[in-house]
């Protein structure tokens, strides 16, 4: 998709992007890239056994953060190898790659375009000794979905799966088994970085639903890293994906925290009574770091079903 000089037509936004298959040293991956290759890179990276479309479909077709984000960046996501829709199984003598591999794509896709806990530990051998010996069987499609998303939307005995569920459930059936254990072997070869967070000096906003399973890790990993330059977003009844169960309750977090960097909503679209961001109706005082909250001090923000 491109981008005209100044706004975004979020009414005529389309979710298909436009796809490219870059070759790196390690095979190739699949990258979707939005908007205006001039303005600053967003990369985004899906989770176990999803895709962008089925990972931040939901965080991109909401007016307010699309119109937010495609306002500032050229966004760029990259779906691990064998992830993309319609891939094919990605053949045995393949060698698995590493997650300093996985983590190497990043940079490489950058360059092209010029532009956690013991517990999950666990639960990924789990999960891949599953799928080498049964492939995508029932019993993982519920293990990954109880990852991705809260109780609330997963459904139960008296209450149907809803739409993203349902959708999600049906693009797991469809994903090559073997794609999927070859990212968890990467994965489960990753090592423990929390000592070096404290050192990281890039900004860092975490969202974490607080009935995610990895709801824990999320708050340690926060706790290792300097808050100067780090919040903490919880957000209620959510799962992992709060890009798809809640995107609106990420908008005011982002639009705060994007203001650090001096971005924002282009105003003609920003007349939302939700959005802070209007920049002639903000007082100078409130764009100081310590009203911001986002340098100084953590954000802990519990955001309602209403947000």
């Amino acid at each position: 998709m491109g981008e005209s000089s100044g706004s975004v037509s979020v009414d005529a936004f389309s979710f298909a992007g436009k796809e490219h298959i870059v070759k790196l040293s390690r095979g190739a991956v699949a990258v979707a890239v939005f908007g205006d290759p001039e303005k600053p890179a967003l990369v985004t990276y899906p989770d176990v056994a999803l895709n962008y479309a089925s990972c931040f479909q939901g965080l991109f077709l909401c007016p307010e953060t699309a119109s937010l984000l495609l306002h500032n960046f050229c966004i760029y996501h990259i779906s691990p190898p064998g992830h993309e829709l319609g891939a094919a199984s990605i053949p045995p003598e393949v060698p698995v790659p590493s997650v300093n591999d996985l983590a190497d794509q990043v940079a490489d896709v950058l360059d092209y375009f010029g532009a956690p806990s013991w517990t999950e530990w666990f639960y990924s051998k789990v999960v891949s000794n599953l799928l080498y010996f049964y492939g995508m069987c029932g019993l993982i499609e519920d293990s990954l979905l109880q990852r991705y998303f809260s109780k609330e939307v997963r459904g139960g005995t008296d209450v149907t799966e809803s739409d993203i569920v349902r959708a999600c459930r049906s693009l797991l059936v469809e994903r090559q088994s073997t794609n999927i254990w070859r990212f968890l072997q990467s994965i489960n070869g990753r090592y423990d970085i929390s000592e070096g967070l404290r050192r990281l000096r890039c900004r860092t906003l975490i969202f974490v639903g607080d009935s995610s399973l990895y709801y824990s890790d999320a708050l340690h990993m926060a706790s290792k890293l300097d808050r100067r330059y780090s919040a903490l977003v919880e957000v209620q009844a959510c799962g992992s994906l709060v890009t798809e169960e809640q995107p609106h309750a990420m908008l005011i977090p982002m639009e705060y925290f994007f203001m650090g960097y001096g971005l924002y909503r282009p105003s003609q679209l920003s007349g939302s009574p939700r959005s802070p961001l209007s920049p002639p109706r903000i007082s100078p005082e409130l764009l100081s770091p310590e009203s911001m909250g986002i340098k100084l001090k953590p954000i802990k923000t519990r955001a309602s079903l209403q947000v």
